[in-house]
This record gives C-alpha cells, sequence and structure tokens, in this order.
C-alpha cells in the first residue's frame, strides 16, 4: 500500500504531530468522506511507501528520520503572493527548507510542484517566466524534477474568480511556457514534466510522466500497483489520510478546500492523540481494515 498524505489536506504542515504520534501508534484511522460512518484502519505495517504532499514540510524535517519507510516529498513552490496563498510561508524559507529536505532524503526522492499555473494582469507570463528561473536557480543541486499544472475550474476557483482575475491561456501562451520552462529546466539539470493535464507540453521538451509512476513505485518497493481509481490518469494507486476542508493555507486556487467555517471546525475538532485526524471515534462507526 502507497500512503499519500496527502491531496486532501496540508498534513504535514498543520498536522505533522498527528501524524507522528500515529505512526509510532501503527495505526492511521480514515474516515470515508462519502459515508462518515465508515472508517478505513490502515497498518503501519501494511504500507510500502510514503508519498508527502505539503507546502511546508518544515514541521516534520525533525522527524524524518523516525521513518523506517520509503519516502517520496512533493513540495508546491509557487510564485504567488499573500492574495492568493494568504498563509503560506514565505518563499525565502520554503527554499530553505527543501535544501534541507534534499540534504535528508536525497534529491533522487524529491519533486517540486510548480502548481497549478495561471494567467492574470498581475501574474502575468513574463511573471511566470522570471520566477520559475529564478527559482530552478536557487534549487539548483538540490532538486532535479518538477511538475507543473495549470489551474482547473473548481468549486473554490469559481467562488474567488474576481479575486483570481484568471486570463484564459492561449496556445502561444501553452507554447512559450512549455519551451521557456523545459530550456531553463534542462539549463539547470532539472526535467520538467506535467500529470494528466489536456496540455502536456511534450512536443516543447516537457518529460512525460506521472506524479507517481509505476515504474519510480516498483523501484523503490518491488512491488506492482493498480493504477489509481479515484483519478483517470497513469499514477499508481494510493490511499490518502486526509480530510477535506481541513488546510489552513486557505489558497484560492485549491480544489480540497472550499468552505471555511468547514476548515475552522475541523480544525477546533483536531485531536494530535486521537486515531483520526479530524474529530473522534464514534459507537456507530464501522471499521473496516485497509489492505
Amino acid at each position: 500500500m502507497i500512503l499519500n498524505v496527502s491531496g486532501r489536506t496540508d498534513v504535514v504542515a498543520f498536522y505533522s504531530k498527528w501524524f507522528m504520534n500515529r505512526y509510532q501508534e501503527g495505526y492511521f484511522d480514515v474516515r470515508n468522506p462519502f459515508n462518515p460512518q465508515l472508517v478505513s484502519r490502515i497498518y503501519v505495517d501494511d504500507v510500502d511507501l510514503i508519498l508527502f504532499c505539503t507546502k511546508n514540510p518544515i514541521p516534520i524535517l525533525k522527524d524524518l528520520k523516525k521513518i523506517k519507510k520509503p519516502i517520496l516529498f512533493h513540495v508546491t513552490l509557487t510564485p504567488y503572493k499573500k492574495d492568493i496563498e494568504p498563509n503560506v510561508i514565505s518563499k525565502k524559507e520554503l527554499i530553505d527548507a527543501i535544501k534541507k529536505l534534499s540534504e535528508i532524503i536525497g534529491i533522487e526522492n524529491l519533486y517540486v510542484r510548480y502548481d497549478p499555473i495561471f494567467l492574470s494582469e498581475q501574474y502575468s507570463l513574463q511573471y511566470h517566466k522570471k520566477a520559475f528561473e529564478k527559482m530552478c536557480f536557487l534549487l539548483s543541486g538540490y532538486v532535479n524534477k518538477i511538475i507543473v499544472s495549470f489551474i482547473d475550474d473548481y468549486k473554490n476557483v469559481r467562488k474567488h474568480r474576481k479575486s483570481l482575475n484568471i486570463k484564459d491561456l492561449e496556445e502561444d501562451d501553452y507554447k512559450e511556457i512549455g519551451t521557456f520552462f523545459s530550456k531553463t529546466a534542462k539549463k539547470y539539470n532539472m526535467s520538467v514534466q506535467t500529470c494528466f493535464e489536456q496540455e502536456n507540453l511534450v512536443e516543447y521538451g516537457f518529460k512525460k510522466g506521472e506524479c507517481l509512476s509505476h515504474e519510480l513505485a516498483y523501484k523503490l518497493t518491488g512491488k506492482t500497483y493498480k493504477n489509481w481509481k479515484a483519478r483517470k490518469c497513469s499514477c499508481v494507486e494510493m490511499v490518502d489520510i486526509g480530510v477535506y476542508n481541513s488546510c489552513s493555507h486557505f489558497c484560492k486556487y485549491c480544489y480540497a478546500n472550499y468552505d471555511e467555517e468547514k476548515v475552522a471546525k475541523s480544525i477546533k475538532m483536531h485531536n494530535p492523540n486521537s486515531s483520526l485526524l479530524v474529530g473522534e471515534l464514534q459507537k456507530d462507526d464501522q471499521i473496516k481494515i485497509r489492505k
């Protein structure tokens, strides 16, 4: 089993203490977001690989050596400011943290996600080109794989459409992004790819790949996995232990957060000693062991 930590919230940034408590206890309980009375119990012994997805790896850096499982990190680093990402740490702090992370887990186990890209009057094509080159320059020697994606029409995006002020990307925009990003990444000994994007930019030099390919999963675990049923991409199947509407970053393009009142409620219900990320087990919960 591959653990995804997490596509539903930023466990690393806000709930690292809970994660390490559960890891040391030996199991995680995950409430089904579509059937709340159904709880999956995941035993650490059944986990082959952990994929951490975060915008702030700092809270877990000191504990990584305690984790005796293969580890991958996807760290999202975008060029947006507080108007778009109100509570994300400063880019300087994040760059420094990525460098430390690379030294701990190794460059081959680290991906940076420049994700998502959108264009607006403030965040123009030229702005992105300048930001991308600066990022590559600062992370040269620490990162060699970058994943790029483009903004999607999520509920939260529609909610913030006015403040995002998104400009539709034209074919020439994709071409310029693809050509410039590919050339720049190569200059700094990095590869750049998309995952399950309609515009995969392969014709401009992007690498064809997935967020977590079957080849990489096999290399790290020696096991084969099914395709991820929850998505139509070619990534391997993963089990997410997160909870929607529980991330305090409040990024305006986020797909997992769309109700700030629910986020506040989730944070209030969080107990780092609970087996669940949000709330406690109830008497009528049905616990099913996930294999």
